[in-house]
């Protein structure tokens, strides 16, 4: 068995056509057909179903494609180690970021970026449920999601800030010379919420339904900028996260207003896989959170754009 082969069975796995996953490796698809041929005559197992196009990965094979995705990252994770003996920190940090955080994901990685300038990060947007599976399967080093609202598994968390939330309007509209709003005023108003996939709108959810309300949202996004889009329209509100303060303060045309009744708060954090040694880059963003204050950071934002007593 050589690296090379699981390489190419993890390509395979995640583009689900042969020719693409050559390409992806930058080899032609007999080569990359052959190498997986050769893993399942060294492993004595089938790894793919056969026929004229991929079908997917026998029980054997996705049991193989587990074990190719730890020793790939384990790879990953050498190759660092012994860049980091060497010449300081190099490579790529793949992080990934539910919605609702993306606003102080600068907050979070640019002192590292200042700190090791020979690193380069990817940020994808996720769902905590994408962010869970692609963990779990090392296609991401770190994560910024929820620590609180719904368990995470197999995972080390280090938290960051709590989240709060506001009521963001037309600054022409109903509720424009508003301080406070209770959250069952703003179930009663048209509303843009995140999809429901989303935590963020599970947890919004969850606030309305202890107030007794449901609202029918007539809008759904997976985009934070897509919502301060459509409230600037005029048409509609939206319930966010403070941490879109800290990014746009309050857009021209709106204005943020403090939801009370109740005041709820859910954590957020950093979350790695629970394997040990820690991937290096994943371990030296750990390091360079642990003397910041991000609370007060985006807390400050809120009491000066939104007027809230924080």
């Amino acid at each position: 068995m050589v690296i090379r082969q699981l390489l190419y069975l993890a390509a395979l796995a995640r583009e689900k056509h042969f020719g693409r996953a050559a390409a992806s490796c930058n080899v032609t698809q007999p080569t990359l057909s052959a190498a997986i041929q050769q893993l399942e005559e060294e492993l004595g197992v089938p790894i793919v179903e056969r026929g004229q196009r991929f079908k997917g990965l026998t029980p054997e094979g996705l049991r193989v494609l587990d074990w190719a995705h730890r020793i790939l990252a384990d790879c990953d994770a050498l190759t660092q180690e012994l860049s980091e003996m060497r010449q300081g920190l190099t490579g790529r940090l793949r992080l990934g970021a539910i919605p609702a955080a993306l606003p102080a994901v600068s907050l979070v990685t640019t002192p590292f970026c200042i700190q090791h300038p020979r690193v380069n990060i990817t940020i994808l947007s996720q769902s905590s449920i994408e962010i869970q599976r692609a963990l779990d399967a090392f296609e991401i080093d770190i994560a910024i999601t929820y620590l609180d609202n719904e368990p995470l598994i197999n995972v080390r968390a280090h938290p960051l800030y709590r989240e709060r939330y506001i009521f963001l309007t037309s600054d022409t509209g109903p509720f424009a010379r508003r301080e406070t709003l209770t959250w069952a005023e703003a179930a009663a108003v048209p509303l843009c919420l995140l999809t429901p996939d989303m935590q963020n709108r599970r947890i919004i959810n969850g606030i309305f339904r202890s107030v007794n309300q449901a609202p029918q949202p007539a809008i759904e996004t997976d985009s934070m900028v897509a919502l301060c889009s459509y409230v600037s329209s005029g048409h509609w509100s939206s319930v966010m996260p403070h941490t879109v303060l800290h990014l746009f303060g309050v857009p021209v045309g709106m204005r943020a207003i403090r939801l009370v009744e109740p005041e709820p708060t859910h954590e957020i954090g950093l979350v790695v896989a629970n394997r040990a040694p820690e991937p290096p880059l994943a371990r030296a963003l750990l390091a360079s959170t642990m003397a910041q204050d991000f609370q007060s950071a985006l807390d400050l934002s809120l009491s000066r754009y939104a007027a809230l007593s924080v």
